[in-house]
């Protein structure tokens, strides 16, 4: 395993292995399979960065239940630019279903403040929100959030789905920028 790796301009050190991003998945999936049981919940995943996080939790889960996916976009570069932008939008109706909302990552709140505001309008039962990852020192929105793998500090990361200008999802372990 490579300690340090080069994306594009940047270098970034390994600070998660892989070993204990899985660990975390399942606990989040135990948690999740006992807190919807009898629901049949719709699991909204939040595209680009979530679709690793979403593939690892959704085959650990072991109720019935639906996948959906919205696209949208808040980062440019390492920098968050706190203008949400719809690219993707919902294609079908989630009027009194429960919901779990999958996320990569919760930082300045801005994007899953602006999926909450959405869901609201369209009259789901409940909603939940699963995050990887945490920021708590980034948030800029009160954000309620029913499951997080990890929290973690504002630093800025690549792997398991997050990336640096499109590079670097594929990284099974997670690589923190280094300063």
């Amino acid at each position: 395993m490579n300690n340090t790796i080069q994306i594009k301009d940047k270098q970034f050190q390994i600070s998660i292995p892989a070993e204990k991003i899985q660990h975390e998945v399942q606990r989040l999936a135990d948690e999740i399979n006992r807190d919807m049981a009898g629901k049949e919940p719709v699991f909204l995943v939040i595209l680009n960065g979530a679709f690793v996080f979403a593939s690892d939790l959704i085959k650990k889960i072991h109720i019935p239940c639906r996948v959906s996916f919205v696209k949208l976009a808040s980062y440019e570069g390492t920098g968050s630019t706190c203008n949400v932008k719809e690219i993707i939008g919902l294609s079908e109706s989630l009027e009194n279903q429960s919901v779990v909302v999958v996320e990569d990552i919760v930082d300045t709140g801005i994007t899953m403040d602006c999926i909450l505001r959405n869901l609201q309008s369209l009259h789901a039962k409940e909603v939940r929100v699963a995050s990887f990852f945490h920021k708590p020192e980034a948030l800029q929105k009160p954000i309620a959030l029913d499951y997080v793998g990890m929290t973690i500090p504002n630093d800025f990361i690549v792997g398991y789905g997050l990336d640096y200008d499109g590079f670097g999802r594929n990284l099974a372990d997670i690589y923190t920028l280094i300063k």
